[in-house]
């Protein structure tokens, strides 16, 4: 599709994206595969986002995973846990030191577990919706030079 520019010259319409898969991507990103291609590896260490992809290349450092992922996995262990507990208070009231023996190291372990799982699926969220720089758009203040913008 061409059209006329303010200017006199004709120029082309700028092209769709292609659309991202939001559930295929947090499926890559959960299992710590990077979301684009779900062949390399999301993180270089524990936590850690890899700049970029090993194994296709996609820049990995725009995410802006933040508070969000402890937030999320503070709300899913916290419900397990007290659920249990209180499950297990209900049926056998046990002392006080079994509860501490049980649910102390389960909360280390979920909590441990699940933060990298929601991380990743943060990033492949955040990848997926093309946001904080993943995205295809020209960075912020290119639309002032472009010939198209009219200015």
């Amino acid at each position: 599709m061409s059209y006329k520019l303010e200017s006199g010259q004709s120029g082309e319409a700028p092209q769709q994206a292609e659309t991202r898969s939001v559930l295929g991507a947090m499926r890559r990103g959960a299992a710590c595969r990077c979301p684009a291609c779900g062949k390399g590896a999301l993180y270089r260490s524990f936590l850690k986002v890899a700049d970029a992809c090993p194994a296709c290349g996609e820049a990995l450092h725009h995410h802006r995973a933040d508070d969000a992922p402890p937030y999320f996995v503070i709300f899913i262990v916290g419900h397990v846990i007290v659920g249990l507990a209180l499950s297990l208070e209900m049926a056998f009231h046990p002392e006080t030191w079994v509860h501490l023996a049980l649910w102390l190291p389960l909360l280390v372990v979920l909590t441990l577990a699940l933060l990298p799982v929601v991380k990743g699926a943060l990033v492949g969220l955040q990848w997926a919706n093309r946001m904080h720089g993943f995205g295809d758009a020209p960075p912020v203040g290119a639309a002032d030079a472009a010939p198209w913008s009219g200015g």
